[in-house]
């Protein structure tokens, strides 16, 4: 299908994605960079920007799942894929056939991933992932020693090629005490696991985007951008952002379907939450709707980029369409371009105005919208 005869698109910027690539590399020159790809790389295709951030020389790439690594292996990409999530045990195989490296954090995982690497007469890449304070998963690292003991129970494992171990920041973006508690757990941990075990790890990772930019000190041996790598700040606050320069690499765009002139005091779309005024209005009716990302929350209050100026959300945004207001001066035609977020409408503006953050807005442009790579 040509761009012309795109209804929806997102368009893709590949070189903004390399700026914010060598951007953020600048920031921590002596770590390896992990680019985090999970959720079909955030909205933005998976299998495109892995093969850029790989031609780029990102050392490993990170997905959420078992699905998504074989996803990126299948279409060809090399580097070394590490599995942030669960993986089912029964698929341990599966993990060790693809040469993928697997978070493990319980002895049944680190067991069923020894087991097959057995069989197969090979060794099962792992990083260890510790708890400091997500409170989501990985082994509880708030006694030192006791985590230390866990991680190496799991490291000892016959087959089991321990390369790294990891924990997540809670709140890098905004909270520097908790951050730097967190820390502190993992380096007293490691300090642990090699005074009393002498267990080293050649990798050791805990920077993901907020980190990377406000606390140099936690970047270790590889940092984890992942929002930023996309051109987006996890927060506004980040003091570490100043002067760097981060670009966008996501526009969604839609097509005018029609414009259509309606009489005074006309409801507009379901509910009619809206009404036309007396004098009744010209309005656009774009093809984009819920169902291809455009947040059904905006409803009413957020507006989209056309002929120039910004275009009020009337009413309830449709599961396929929605309609905006135009001026009586607004030159507009069916078949003109439509931003919905991107250079002048920043994700984070409507994200604001959704009540919500910014990942969730990229992540939520759907299969059907067809990616369109510059």
């Amino acid at each position: 299908m040509k761009l012309e005869t795109m209804r929806t698109w997102a368009e893709i910027r590949l070189d903004h994605l390399e700026h914010n690539y060598r951007a953020l590399r600048a920031c921590a020159p002596n770590s390896r960079f992990l680019g985090v790809v999970k959720a079909n790389a955030y909205g933005h295709g998976a299998v495109p920007v892995a093969r850029k951030l790989e031609q780029l020389g990102a050392e490993y790439l990170a997905v959420a799942c078992l699905n998504e690594a074989m996803e990126l292996r299948q279409a060809g990409v090399r580097a070394p894929i590490l599995i942030l999530g669960a993986t089912p045990e029964p698929l341990a195989g599966m993990v060790v056939d693809g040469g993928f490296t697997q978070t493990v954090f319980t002895p049944g995982l680190a067991q069923a991933l020894s087991q097959a690497a057995l069989e197969r007469g090979r060794r099962a890449r792992v990083h260890v992932k510790v708890d400091t304070g997500m409170s989501r998963l990985g082994l509880l690292d708030h006694d030192p020693r006791q985590a230390a003991q866990a991680v190496q129970a799991l490291c000892a494992l016959p087959n089991l090629e321990a390369e790294g171990i990891f924990t997540h920041f809670a709140a890098a973006d905004g909270d520097e005490g908790y951050t730097m508690l967190q820390f502190t757990r993992f380096l007293d941990t490691l300090d642990e696991l090699e005074r009393r075990w002498g267990r080293k790890f050649e990798i050791r990772h805990c920077a993901n985007s907020a980190a990377v930019l406000n606390y140099p000190c936690t970047h270790l041996d590889m940092v984890r951008p992942g929002v930023a790598l996309y051109g987006h700040l996890p927060d506004q606050g980040c003091g570490g952002a100043e002067g760097l320069e981060l670009r966008a690499v996501m526009s969604l765009k839609s097509r005018v379907a029609a414009v259509r002139q309606l009489p005074g005091d006309t409801p507009v779309s379901y509910g009619c939450t809206h009404k036309m005024g007396p004098q009744g209005g010209r309005v656009a009716v774009l093809p984009i709707g819920y169902a291809d990302g455009l947040h059904r929350a905006l409803s009413g209050k957020g507006s989209v980029w056309l002929a120039g100026a910004r275009r009020p959300i009337l009413g309830r945004v449709c599961m396929d369409m929605c309609m905006v207001l135009l001026d009586e001066q607004a030159q507009v035609a069916p078949g003109d371009e439509a931003e919905i977020f991107g250079e002048r409408l920043p994700a984070e503006e409507l994200a604001q105005l959704a009540g919500t953050i910014q990942y969730e807005l990229l992540c939520a442009v759907s299969p059907r919208v067809p990616r369109v790579y510059r």
